[in-house]
């Protein structure tokens, strides 16, 4: 049951452009977007990732567009923005990045497996049907949507989706607006590069994938504030790695800092088993052991990472 505290929301940030955004944004509890055309076709930012969510995320859909969704873009292949792809019609596309797809077929339901708390109802895997390369440029009538790959970061097939007539950024996992990234499958360099490419656009509404929407000069502090821990991170991993220490090792020695209070604080430790990984020269198309790394990230929590999507 989720408290009135909780409810997620469906704000109004341009005429016909909505952010769905969830409280409190931690695992599994994400954010998604809505685009009407001014021909009355409708495009989604993500879906989410229990039934439940889903059908109650295409209800408050339909409170402002009843038509079936002509797209869905997945900002990248995580099960809480793709996990409800399955329960749109067969006439509705698909689009990602190509990683975006490639990664949706090789995790399959894992994320429903690890973070096993919540009643997820029925999933089935719906990887996108279109993908892209660069970007691409979607016609909703005369509104323009426009689709970015950044490079990896997040993961390794993120797209950010700019509405350049609104001025209407949505990220995806390339911001959590209060918690610490996540870059176990992407790239900290590229994150980094990531986080200026966002900041090119110099958008007048951020729609995260993770927290409260950003407006106006909360995105620059956001930004900011991704950028330094990022910089802490390089920091801690390159010492760290020079000195032969594993990322537990590293993390304990490092104790608090400013970034320790962010939710999700044990995305630390995974996060430098992937700087430790980019440090060794290795592929980005190469794949962390996850089960290692979600193991260090368990030891860190305390015990088992909770999730109340």
């Amino acid at each position: 049951m989720i408290s009135s505290s909780d409810r997620p929301e469906l704000v109004s940030v341009a005429p016909g452009v909505h952010a769905y955004i969830q409280p409190d944004g931690s695992w599994m509890i994400n954010n998604t977007g809505v685009v009407v055309g001014d021909d009355d076709s409708l495009l989604l930012v993500d879906t989410t990732s229990t039934e439940a969510r889903n059908r109650a995320l295409f209800a408050s859909v339909a409170s402002v567009n009843a038509s079936d969704p002509r797209y869905v873009v997945n900002t990248h292949h995580h099960g809480d923005h793709t996990f409800g792809n399955w329960l749109l019609p067969p006439s509705t596309t698909i689009i990602g990045h190509d990683a975006c797809r490639e990664e949706v077929l090789a995790a399959g339901l894992i994320a429903s497996q690890v973070l096993a708390g919540p009643d997820y109802g029925h999933l089935e895997v719906r990887p996108p049907s279109l993908t892209y390369t660069s970007s691409l440029t979607l016609h909703l009538g005369t509104r323009v949507v426009e689709l970015h790959h950044p490079g990896p970061a997040h993961t390794r097939g993120d797209t950010v989706v700019w509405l350049p007539a609104d001025r209407v950024l949505f990220t995806g996992d390339l911001v959590f607006a209060g918690g610490q990234p996540f870059l176990a499958e992407g790239s900290v360099q590229g994150y980094l590069s990531a986080l200026e490419f966002l900041r090119s656009f110099d958008a007048e509404v951020l729609v995260p994938g993770h927290g409260p929407l950003l407006r106006g000069e909360e995105i620059t502090r956001v930004l900011d504030d991704l950028v330094a821990y990022t910089t802490y991170l390089s920091e801690l991993a390159a010492t760290g790695h020079a000195a032969g220490k594993t990322p537990m090792q590293v993390v304990r020695e490092a104790g608090e800092s400013r970034f320790s209070s962010w939710q999700e604080s044990e995305r630390l430790v995974g996060n430098l088993h992937r700087a430790y990984h980019e440090l060794d020269g290795k592929p980005l198309s190469e794949r962390l052991e996850l089960v290692r790394v979600w193991t260090d990230m368990t030891e860190l929590h305390g015990g088992p990472i909770a999730c109340h999507a």
